[in-house]
């Protein structure tokens, strides 16, 4: 499907290996950005190779993009698709009040984490991965000591989303930020971000696979770096899992 979105283009596959494998397979034959939508995914992965159940009725897609810049500022990518998200969440089930972003690439449902991204490069090519509980979560046995509460919009809401129709709202949402952040910069997009920002003024945990930072979640920087105040002074964080 093409002319859909402002010029992207729409694959959706009944089953898939992974979305992340599959945009990989289709990037030498690009033409412009493209999202792809598996209605199923057999093999699916998050952040450090943790793997993420997607169930049918559940939202897997990825979003593939011609690398522009720094490859950090591509890492700002995170960002502008996580406002996305959250605009979408609103949209279709109008609880403005009811989702909050978590530093990097998390989206919040009353607390508990309902979306995650995942963001690669592949040649030229930048590669956003978006996994949103819809229909269900997985439990909390399957995830990491101490990280938030997964949950689903189903759970919480009680509310049936379609993926076709998350897919279309979440696509529209996307390409109105992607233009802002190209034309205007990140600083708006960092203002958005911090305004939905979940525990800002609180104290947090950063964990990365060597040590662990604790203080005041007082900001995001120009770069996308978590800042904390700590005992030792502010911290500038590039890379962590953040827990409450």
């Amino acid at each position: 499907m093409t002319d859909w979105s402002a010029g992207y283009t729409r694959h959706v596959f009944d089953t898939l290996d992974s979305t992340l494998a599959e945009a990989a397979r289709m990037v030498p034959d690009l033409r412009g950005p493209t999202w792809i939508l598996a209605l199923e995914q057999t093999a699916a992965r998050g952040r450090r190779g943790r793997a993420w159940s997607t169930p049918r009725g559940n939202f897997a897609a990825t979003l593939i993009m011609k690398r522009t810049g720094s490859p950090a500022d591509a890492a700002l990518r995170s960002f502008v698709a996580s406002l996305a998200l959250r605009e979408a969440f609103v949209a279709l089930t109008g609880r403005e009040d009811a989702f909050a972003l978590k530093w990097p690439n998390d989206v919040l449902l009353n607390g508990g984490k309902v979306a995650g991204i995942l963001l690669e490069t592949v040649g030229e090519f930048l590669v956003i991965g978006i996994g949103v509980n819809l229909a269900q979560a997985p439990s909390a046995a399957q995830v990491e000591q101490g990280a938030v509460k997964p949950v689903s919009v189903f759970s919480e809401l009680g509310l049936t989303i379609d993926p076709e129709a998350f897919l279309d709202t979440l696509a529209a949402a996307y390409h109105r930020l992607e233009l802002d952040y190209v034309t205007y910069g990140f600083s708006a997009i960092r203002a958005a971000w911090l305004s939905h920002a979940a525990r800002l003024g609180e104290t947090v945990t950063a964990r990365t696979m060597r040590n662990e930072t604790v203080g005041i979640f007082e900001d995001v920087d120009q770069n996308g770096n978590l800042i904390l105040n700590t005992a030792n002074g502010r911290v500038a964080i590039t890379a962590a899992d953040v827990y409450f």
